[in-house]
């Protein structure tokens, strides 16, 4: 089976999207077959991995609105190794119609349960937007790992209380077994504040917090202008050491936890 993360967090502009393609990268880059699951009516994982939203015909809103499979909606990327299910602006009619949908929590679920996708994908990476409606909670059911991207500042924190309770309600109805990781993002090290809020995440959160955080790099940036990974496009970057340095700690828990693809 393949091991689901979602990457989430109510507030935007905290790297949700720059962390599913970097982590993707660095796990094709280890040899895993990856499929990256854009649930965002920004699509900016879509763009990030080269592909125009705008000349998107059919996408990840299909399995939402339309009852699509979702193993139809699958496109290669630039990267062998790493496939794609895109999105585009319909994916704001997804957050209306779902829940009118019987038992919708559950949809992606049954979609990434079937064979021609667990059987061909060691992780599938789910990029969700950023706010706490019917779509996240669809990868949240669906995800055996949460990775909570946030930042060592005072409104992140705040929305890191209000992912934590979700995880809670999650798991008391639909998901016991769904873990959580947060991870430090666009950190600077310069910043009192930053130095400030990384040690009370590092005191609050010891045994949820990642010990790989993310700095600021322009590189991130310009590799998904590129459409690429970051560990394609500056390997040697600092944003591609810790990305890669990030795939390595995700990769040693789901192998504690038994999560990992056999």
């Amino acid at each position: 089976m393949s091991t689901v993360i979602a990457i989430a967090n109510q507030k935007g502009g905290v790297a949700k999207t720059t962390t599913a393609v970097g982590l993707s990268g660095a796990l094709v880059q280890e040899g895993y077959d990856v499929l990256a699951i854009d649930l965002d009516a920004q699509a900016n994982l879509t763009i990030a991995l080269g592909i125009n939203p705008s000349q998107v015909r059919r996408s990840v809103a299909d399995i939402f609105v339309n009852a699509e499979k979702l193993a139809s909606l699958i496109q290669n990327t630039n990267l062998p190794g790493l496939d794609l299910v895109p999105a585009n602006k319909e994916m704001e009619l997804s957050e209306r119609f779902v829940p009118l949908r019987q038992n919708h929590e559950v949809l992606l679920r049954q979609q990434l349960s079937v064979s021609e996708i667990s059987s061909v994908y060691d992780f599938i990476i789910l990029d969700c937007p950023p706010y706490l409606g019917a779509i996240t909670t669809n990868a949240l059911v669906a995800a055996h790992l949460l990775i909570i991207p946030t930042q060592a500042e005072y409104f992140s924190l705040n929305a890191l209380k209000n992912m934590i309770a979700q995880v809670k309600t999650i798991r008391q109805s639909f998901n016991p077994a769904l873990t959580y990781r947060i991870l430090i993002t666009l950190r600077d090290l310069r910043n009192r504040v930053h130095r400030t809020m990384s040690e009370q995440l590092l005191s609050t959160f010891a045994n949820g917090l990642l010990s790989t955080s993310i700095d600021l790099d322009t590189k991130l940036r310009e590799s998904s202008i590129a459409g690429m990974p970051v560990t394609y496009c500056y390997p040697k970057s600092r944003g591609a050491l810790q990305y890669r340095s990030l795939a390595m700690e995700i990769l040693e828990y789901v192998r504690q936890k038994n999560l990992i693809p056999a």
